[in-house]
């Protein structure tokens, strides 16, 4: 099997269940996964599954439903090069977090039942060649992801491309850092420093990358896709500022070309900033991108690696219930 037929073979492997690495973050390492399959084409076929942090082995998706609702790519134009504007300060940083956490504080969040589904409306890119790194289309997805903090068998729900699709684990999975429930969340301590430790000890590390960038993508996820009680939001931000080279950025991009202000850190071994992309003046949570920062032959410095938009998050009651 040649690179080519590896590279499509890995674009339509589904979305990883909860436990192993959550969608958002799935995505992130998806050039990371081309690039082994590059780098190393004489594996198995089955270690394309999991390099590390995709699939976990005993996940396996139960049932399959093709729909038409959603369309496979977004219309608007997708910018895939980055400039590559100097960073503010640590200082900046905690001062915008400070803000973020403010806001956060003051918001009305409902409970969540342990029964009802947490919905995510999204874009987000796809990579279609890793050397040098090439972004296709964007790609419109929708998921449904259980409460229930209690083992479960039940991954959720996703639907992309108009394919909806169910993931079943062979194994229960209880709620955890890697499948953060609103019970779970609120659990979670409201000390910044209490919860910093909590959740740098509960990270599990990513082989190649910045052990810090990886504590980093970990808040990101919980900031962007899940839904927790105020407190427990606020707190998950004044603990941000505590990772190390955390920095403010005066204007980002998400996918869906909305501009704002970000929260970012560089990770020095991979060459490449990740950023948390907020609204200039409501400071709501618009989406991520990483990008490159130094050329190598991955390609130039401010490539495009991968960004997403968050269009919509809510709780419903049950699964492709749609707010």
């Amino acid at each position: 099997m040649n690179a080519t037929a590896y590279q499509e073979l890995a674009r339509r492997l589904p979305a990883p269940a909860e436990r192993d690495l959550p969608p958002d973050r799935h995505r992130h390492h998806k050039e990371r996964l081309m690039r082994t399959i590059e780098d190393d084409r004489r594996r198995p076929y089955r270690r394309l599954v999991r390099p590390g942090f995709a699939l976990p082995l005993a996940a396996v998706v139960a049932s399959t439903l093709v729909v038409t609702v959603l369309p496979g790519s977004h219309e608007g134009s997708l910018e895939t090069r980055v400039s590559l504007a100097e960073p503010g300060t640590p200082r900046g940083a905690v001062v915008l977090l400070d803000r973020i956490a403010a806001v956060a504080a003051k918001t009305d969040t409902e409970p969540v039942r342990d029964n009802q589904y947490v919905y995510v409306r999204s874009l987000s890119t796809e990579t279609v060649r890793v050397k040098p790194v090439e972004v296709g289309g964007l790609r419109k997805r929708e998921d449904w992801v259980p409460q229930d903090p209690r083992p479960s068998h039940d991954g959720g729900v996703f639907r992309e491309d108009g394919t909806l699709v169910s993931i079943t684990n062979s194994d229960k999975y209880r709620a955890g850092i890697d499948r953060p429930t609103y019970k779970w969340l609120a659990s979670l301590p409201t000390d910044p420093d209490a919860l910093y430790e909590r959740i740098r000890k509960e990270t599990k590390p990513v082989q190649g990358q910045d052990f810090e960038q990886t504590v980093f993508d970990t808040f990101g996820t919980l900031l962007s896709r899940g839904v927790m009680p105020s407190p427990t939001e606020a707190a998950l931000y004044k603990a941000a500022t505590k990772i190390p080279g955390v920095v403010e950025m005066q204007d980002a991009v998400d996918a869906d070309g909305r501009h704002g202000i970000a929260i970012a850190r560089e990770d020095r071994q991979l060459g490449e900033r990740t950023e948390w992309i907020f609204h200039k003046t409501s400071l709501e949570f618009l989406g991520q991108r990483t990008y490159l920062t130094k050329t190598s032959e991955r390609g130039t410095a401010g490539t495009l690696i991968w960004a997403n938009a968050i269009l919509d998050r809510a709780v419903v009651d049950q699964p492709r219930q749609t707010p």
